[in-house]
C-alpha cells in the first residue's frame, strides 16, 4: 500500500486540501500480474487495484461520498471499466 499524503494550503485566508499519492508501485504490481496471468479463476477474478487517490476524486468529481461509492456498484464499475484508468486493470475483461 502507498501511502497518502495530505497537503494544506492557505491563501487569502482560504484553505485549500490536496491529496497526494504516487501510484507507480501500483502501477508496476498489477502490470507485473497482468503480465503473468495472475488474474484469478472463476468468479473471484483480480480486476484491478485502484489507488485510494483514484477514488477520491471521482467521488469529489461526482459530489458524493465515499459511502455511496461503496455502497453502489454503478460506481465501481465506473472505475474499472474507465479506459483511461486501464493500467490499474490485472483482469481486463468488462465488469
Amino acid at each position: 500500500m502507498t501511502q497518502l499524503l495530505t497537503n494544506i494550503h492557505e491563501h487569502d485566508g482560504k484553505l485549500t486540501f490536496e491529496r497526494v499519492q504516487d501510484v507507480e508501485p501500483i502501477l508496476d504490481f498489477t502490470h507485473d500480474l497482468r503480465a503473468v496471468g495472475r488474474v484469478g479463476s472463476g468468479e473471484m477474478r483480480h480486476a484491478a487495484s485502484v489507488p485510494m487517490v483514484i477514488v477520491e476524486a471521482y467521488c469529489n468529481d461526482r459530489g458524493i461520498t465515499f459511502h455511496e461509492f461503496m455502497n453502489n456498484p454503478v460506481h465501481g464499475r465506473a472505475i474499472l471499466n474507465d479506459p483511461a484508468l486501464r493500467a490499474f486493470r490485472v483482469w481486463e475483461g468488462r465488469v
